[in-house]
């Protein structure tokens, strides 16, 4: 998880530096929190997997439609104040932002410049990846047989852009609190 040997943190433990016990077996245990707080001084990126749990919800909302995803984000702005959202213009960087970000929620738009949706849910289904967020696509339009892939890939919303924000909004509110139920 840090990129050091298990020598290394069995060192900074016998000496100090980190907070830590060891087992009857001789093994050496860290709390997450004290390993949260030695990283924190020592200036070190602390993992997604040991952040605390966020008091904003994150959605990362990929679309290439530069006034739809204005629109998007100052109604998300504005309806869903308690919501942080991460904005991406093309697959790869929508990518790029859901394995920084870790969201809650990923808002993906069909047609995208470098990928469509089938595609970055494929590359997100990656076993090294451990995506955890819903993945709702917002579409204005897409062939027949998209929805049925885009199904079997996982997506389990997938509403129009034609339907209006407000129906957007809705389905991204249900996704995110069926997230905070499970």
């Amino acid at each position: 998880m840090l990129q050091v040997t298990p020598a290394t943190v069995a060192a900074w433990i016998d000496q100090g530096h980190l907070k830590g016990h060891k087992t009857p077996t001789g093994r050496r245990r860290v709390a997450s929190s004290d390993l949260v707080e030695f990283l924190r001084a020592h200036g070190m990126q602390v993992p997604p997997d040991l952040s605390p749990a966020r008091e904003k919800a994150v959605v990362v909302v990929v679309e290439d439609d530069p006034s739809y995803l204005r629109a998007l984000v100052r109604t998300i702005g504005r309806e869903m104040p308690d919501t942080d959202v991460v904005e991406a213009t093309t697959g790869m960087d929508g990518l790029l932002e859901i394995g920084r970000t870790r969201p809650d929620l990923v808002v993906l738009d069909y047609r995208l410049p470098d990928f469509n949706a089938v595609q970055v849910v494929e590359r997100l289904l990656d076993p090294s990846r451990r995506l955890t967020a819903e993945v709702m696509v917002v579409t204005g339009g897409m062939p027949m047989e998209a929805e049925a892939e885009l199904r079997r890939v996982g997506v389990q919303k997938i509403v129009s852009k034609a339907d209006g924000m407000s129906i957007v909004i809705e389905a991204m509110r249900q996704a995110l609190q069926a997230r905070k139920v499970a």
